[in-house]
């Protein structure tokens, strides 16, 4: 089953067509420049020429974007098998790659059915062609913001039963977002609308390299949306009354590995998965 990507409004202070987002390939932008840190092919030169920059400066920052979409396919793996979750909401989904979350969850469970949730033009276009589902589950794609989640709601209960458990994952896009207090609101309003058994997976870089930091102050500088770097502490309250699967919020490394995957080492990435009471 395939569904048609839907335009849902951006919570901006400028007029609707102000406001909706267009491709722009002179600024490079973090959609863009992750693709290109994945090997993907979806970037135009301003995002290589930043991803180059930062990689020159920081060079464990490529490491980094691919441990997170290892850590991201570990916690669908299992929450699509240990804990039978079968419904995924997966905001800030970025431009598809290998091993997308549709894509380990249905070879997990078939009949898994996911919403992808993103308000990048560029990442709309290749949306239509590449987030599509096997035939006894369900995907679709919402072009709306993180910042209205009421419209992500509403729009994601056509595919999703919001009566049942859902994942919702949060990777690398909480730190978009101006301050804790606005995330952690986002967070509340996500959870509280969902089932008990419901899952929260965040993933997003912590403010503890000083290295990294810094790093961080060229991307602001030079992409948008820009990121805040946040403690350890900021990052765990967003999951504030729920319960944290083992091994809780640690270095995306070390977060349940694969076996034979070799020594974990801190990449000042954390991620975690809670389950709603």
């Amino acid at each position: 089953m395939r569904h048609t990507p839907r335009r849902a409004s951006l919570v901006t202070e400028e007029s609707s067509e102000e406001a909706k987002p267009k491709i722009d390939t002179t600024v490079p932008q973090t959609a863009r420049v992750w693709n290109y840190w994945l090997g993907g092919k979806d970037n135009y030169a301003v995002d290589r020429a930043l991803g180059d920059e930062i990689a020159k400066a920081f060079p464990i920052i490529v490491d980094i974007a691919r441990a997170d979409r290892a850590f991201l396919n570990r916690a669908v793996r299992y929450l699509a098998g240990e804990a039978g979750v079968v419904q995924f909401l997966d905001i800030g989904t970025g431009l598809p790659t290998a091993n997308n979350t549709h894509e380990v969850a249905q070879s997990v469970a078939p009949e898994a059915r996911i919403v992808y949730v993103d308000y990048d033009p560029l990442v709309l276009v290749h949306a239509r062609a590449l987030l599509t589902s096997g035939p006894e589950g369900a995907t679709d794609y919402i072009d709306a913001d993180l910042r209205d989640p009421e419209t992500i709601l509403r729009e994601a209960g056509r595919t999703l039963d919001f009566g049942k458990p859902v994942a919702v994952i949060l990777s690398g896009i909480l730190a978009h977002l101006p301050t804790v207090e606005q995330a952690q609101a986002v967070v509340r309003r996500l959870m509280g609308a969902l089932a008990p058994g419901s899952h929260l997976v965040v993933c997003d870089g912590a403010n503890t390299n000083p290295e990294l930091n810094e790093v961080m102050k060229i991307w602001n500088e030079s992409a948008n949306p820009p990121y805040a770097m946040r403690t350890p502490e900021e990052i765990a309250s967003y999951f504030d009354g729920l319960e944290f699967v083992e091994p809780g919020l640690t270095d995306v490394t070390a977060w349940r590995p694969d076996p034979g995957s070799g020594e974990t080492r801190p990449l000042d990435n954390l991620g975690g998965v809670a389950r709603k009471p």
